[in-house]
């Protein structure tokens, strides 16, 4: 009883066949309409239908109060408001100066005018 021979290891040619031409590749044309499409559809992009409404966030206020820990909070503004809290009298403190600052943000309410009224 002989031994089997070992199939050849993957990716090894055998010795007997040389190396051979690759495939040539088929080149497409630029000219007329993609493939696929059916004669008559348009192809023109159409809007996102997931626009919004043109709001926009200009102020956060992040409160993070875990249950046994001290509560902290940061309202930070696109006018350059940055303030913190630390604290749970300090936290509704900055709470309630959050919301004032929404009658007073120079973003939120436009100034021109505004002291001709």
């Amino acid at each position: 009883m002989s031994t089997p021979p070992h199939p050849p290891l993957e990716g090894q040619q055998d010795a007997t066949t040389g190396p051979q031409d690759a495939d040539p590749a088929f080149s497409r044309t630029a000219v007329g309409e993609p493939k696929g499409v059916a004669e008559g559809v348009p192809t023109a992009v159409r809007p996102d239908p997931q626009q919004g409404d043109g709001r926009y966030p200009v102020a956060w206020l992040h409160i993070c109060a875990p249950r046994g820990a001290v509560p902290t909070a940061t309202s930070k503004c696109l006018c350059g408001r940055d303030r913190s809290a630390v604290g749970h009298a300090r936290v509704l403190a900055l709470i309630t100066d959050h919301e004032a600052h929404r009658d007073t943000c120079p973003l939120r309410t436009p100034q021109e005018g505004r002291t001709a009224a």
